[in-house]
């Protein structure tokens, strides 16, 4: 009974660590328009700033990796933690739009120094479809932050400045630092391999490098919709800050359903083709939004939305772990490829896509119809 109890707790408190990401950017959301206001410039410069958290938290990752490997998950986590509560402070004091990208781009690289080691410590102690469910049982509990990060910005700036904002991240990355330090145990096993031998293994595994490739792409067409939700329905159906976590979390609860579901069909299916049926289904709602992209009603766009953000719970959990079972000796170096991968693409793919700013729908709709066909000619050759 008592390991039962710790097992789930490791969850949680993977879970926890893992969230960092989504808790810097759903919280944010909210006061994107605010801040924009406050520093006088277009919302598109402080749309960027996510495309900057994104960058920073790919090259984090590439240094997280061999810190976890090295030092372990405990201390480097520790480590990243320190340094993203560091920066989320110093963005209080920004006085340019600049600055604010600088202190937001060093943020992000020790959040992706703190999010290599969730993943590792998984692969560490569990295997093939164990693995699997436990990716998506972390995925269940870890998509309750934006379920309710953008309710606590949203409360936030309605009390406060967008300043307390970051004064929020800064403590939920002291407090995550303690726990990991009073309760994570060490888990990973020391080998004496070079870094360049490390990551050369890695990158030249072509099943490995397939998943991490189909992973990357799909949360790059998730994140456009993260980064837009702001324009989608603050901007174009003028729903209030107030209310708007209530129309975002939508998605994510929809997600942690089809989340519950993955791990069901995790009984009768393999991993692979439930990540291929749920690409697919990312097309048809790719196509559905082109096709319905002049005035779509409010129901119509949160429908077709979720549809295609609740897809990546088939795609991210077993994605992760058919990428991170071929390392038992480096899982922290393919970790942080995963991140890489997953939040550089998605940097490079959303901005390009924010750059195509339009009043209509159609620039989202040809974006991740055309990522997720790319991502289906990938893994349909999965063997």
């Amino acid at each position: 009974m008592k390991k039962a109890i710790n097992h789930i707790y490791l969850i949680i408190l993977l879970s926890i660590l893992s969230s960092v990401a989504p808790i810097a950017t759903d919280t944010y959301i909210p006061s994107i328009p605010v801040i924009a206001s406050d520093f006088n410039v277009s919302i598109e410069k402080i749309e960027l700033t996510l495309s900057i958290f994104l960058i920073g938290f790919s090259i984090g990752q590439i240094f997280g990796g061999p810190l976890s490997d090295r030092i372990g998950r405990r201390k480097s986590s520790i480590y990243g933690l320190l340094g993203f509560a560091l920066f989320s402070f110093m963005m209080i004091y920004s006085t340019t739009v600049y600055e604010l990208w600088i202190f937001r781009f060093i943020e992000a690289f020790f959040g992706g120094i703190v999010v290599v080691n969730a993943m590792a410590v998984v692969r560490d102690k569990f295997h093939g479809t164990e693995a699997a469910k436990v990716f998506s049982l972390i995925g269940t509990i870890r998509s309750i932050a934006p379920l309710i990060a953008p309710a606590i910005g949203s409360f936030i700036i309605h009390f406060f400045s967008w300043h307390a904002v970051f004064l929020y991240l800064t403590f939920y990355a002291l407090f995550t630092a303690f726990l990991i330090y009073k309760d994570l145990d060490e888990s990973y096993t020391y080998v004496k391999q070079g870094i360049y031998h490390s990551y050369k293994m890695v990158l030249i595994h072509k099943k490995a490098m397939k998943a991490m490739l189909t992973l990357a792409l799909g949360f790059s067409g998730f994140f456009i919709f993260i980064a837009k939700s702001s324009f989608i329905f603050i901007e174009h159906y003028n729903v209030s800050t107030d209310v708007f976590p209530l129309f975002f979390g939508f998605n994510f609860i929809i997600l942690i359903a089809m989340i519950k579901m993955n791990i069901q069909f995790l009984k009768k299916y393999k991993p692979i083709d439930l990540v291929k049926y749920s690409i697919i289904m990312q097309i048809i709602a790719g196509i559905l939004w082109m096709i319905n992209y002049k005035e779509p009603s409010l129901i119509e766009t949160m429908a077709v939305m979720a549809l295609y953000m609740s897809m990546m719970a088939f795609v991210f959990g077993n994605c992760m772990a058919l990428a991170l079972e071929h390392f038992p000796k480096n899982a922290g170096v393919a970790s942080g490829v995963v991140g890489v991968l997953q939040f550089g693409l998605g940097a490079v793919i959303s901005s390009m896509a924010l750059m195509f700013h339009s009043e209509s729908f159609l620039p989202i709709g040809v974006s991740v119809t055309l990522i997720s066909v790319v991502s289906y000619l990938i893994i349909r050759t999965y063997r």
